[in-house]
């Protein structure tokens, strides 16, 4: 699934930070960096409660999606 686009709540656009954000705070064993998730997000510049939430709460869901057929 892709990442939302833009925020819900105040419509700033969120999708082009997303793929950093989870390569900066990804464990360094996986081949990230292992940031705090809240220095990050600070750095990327968003600091508004909606904004951060839209980035947080994504998870990408079609790797366990794409193995049951469709009806």
């Amino acid at each position: 699934m892709l990442p939302p686009v833009r925020c819900f709540s105040c419509g700033r656009v969120v999708a082009d930070k997303q793929e950093e954000f989870e390569q900066r705070t990804k464990p360094s064993s996986e081949g990230g960096t292992g940031e705090a998730a809240e220095k990050v997000l600070d750095e990327l510049g968003l600091d508004r409660f909606c904004c951060r939430r839209m980035v947080l709460g994504y998870t990408n869901l079609i790797d366990e999606i794409l193995p049951y057929p469709r009806f």
